[in-house]
């Protein structure tokens, strides 16, 4: 039941950023829930690939430079989900952040983010 929350809120997430980033675009909830589970998919394997690989950068620029990843992996993800677009790079990069501090709030909100025993 817990998965199946954190999805529709990070879903909402993508929707949100959506309507407030310039050139983020979700057409729809289906499209939106798809988003949300390829950027989860994504950010767990080749995300997590690319992370450990530019380890030594991403200490050199104090962690600035895992920014730049998140955006490639929504990208990577706007690529091959249909209704889901992403215009710019800067778009990606801002919509990345944005979408971080989004979903840690609507987590929070929804009392999903802490771990029950």
């Amino acid at each position: 039941m817990r998965v199946l929350i954190n999805w529709i809120l990070s879903a909402l997430a993508v929707w949100v950023v959506s309507q407030f980033v310039p050139g983020f675009h979700v057409k729809g909830a289906v499209s939106a829930l798809i988003a949300a589970l390829v950027i989860g998919f994504v950010n767990a394997t080749l995300g997590a690939l690319l992370k450990l690989i530019t380890l030594p950068l991403t200490i050199l620029t104090l962690g600035i430079f895992w920014f730049v990843i998140n955006g490639l992996m929504l990208e990577l993800a706007a690529a091959v989900v249909p209704g889901f677009r992403v215009d710019t790079f800067a778009s990606a990069f801002w919509g990345g952040i944005i979408l971080s501090l989004v979903n840690m709030l609507l987590r929070w909100l929804a009392g999903t983010s802490r771990k029950q025993d």
